[in-house]
């Protein structure tokens, strides 16, 4: 759904390991640092639908495909409406880590059809102004995982599973998905995606 608002919407995307929540926080302290009001909110939420989708994270069985994207549905649906929407109207720059483009590519590695996937969620959803797509070798994302991180792989990051993810965030295409490089370092990767949303926002005439 596209609809325009005073704000600047922003999603983060990538697999797993790819360094997505650490982009998140270096992009809001140099924002703020700039001057902009920045929101910084994530997928899926911490409220009923999202720690439904939590616990699957690490249950010995996943939940069925259609019953895991049904929950994501609600979820969004409750965060663009209690979270996301309310902070762009009043002109504020949300960053939200992961978005719809995240159940497609992990959904879609299930066995459901990705632009099916879209189709039930841009009836609702509305369109980012920048999709930031962290790219990295599912290879190297588990390394950083198990070595980097020190954590333990969950439901969502086995390496055959990623592969498949991997490939449906490859096949994306829309306008608003900016890839970057995630071997980058953090500091580079977020000075270039830092001056990709403040050239955005010059674009827009600024926000107050």
């Amino acid at each position: 759904m596209t609809k325009t608002f005073p704000g600047l919407f922003v999603v983060v995307e990538g697999i797993d390991g790819t360094g997505k929540s650490t982009l998140v926080s270096n992009l809001y302290k140099i924002l703020r640092k700039k001057g902009v009001d920045v929101l910084v909110t994530f997928e899926p939420t911490h409220g009923k639908w999202g720690r439904k989708i939590r616990q699957s994270f690490s249950m010995s069985k996943r939940m069925e495909p259609e019953q895991e994207l049904s929950l994501f549905l609600k979820d969004r649906k409750e965060h663009l409406r209690e979270t996301v929407i309310p902070a762009l109207e009043a002109g504020r720059v949300v960053l939200c880590d992961r978005y719809y483009f995240s159940t497609m590519a992990y959904q879609g590695a299930m066995g459901l059809d990705p632009k099916g996937i879209k189709e039930r969620n841009t009836t609702f959803a509305i369109s980012p102004d920048i999709c930031f797509l962290l790219e990295l070798s599912p290879d190297k994302a588990i390394e950083r995982i198990t070595h980097g991180r020190k954590e333990a792989i969950n439901n969502f990051e086995k390496l055959e599973y990623l592969n498949k993810v991997a490939e449906i965030f490859s096949s994306l295409n829309e306008d608003c998905i900016i890839r970057l490089d995630a071997a980058m370092s953090p500091e580079r990767l977020s000075k270039t995606a830092a001056e990709i949303i403040l050239k955005k926002l010059d674009d827009k005439g600024g926000l107050n």
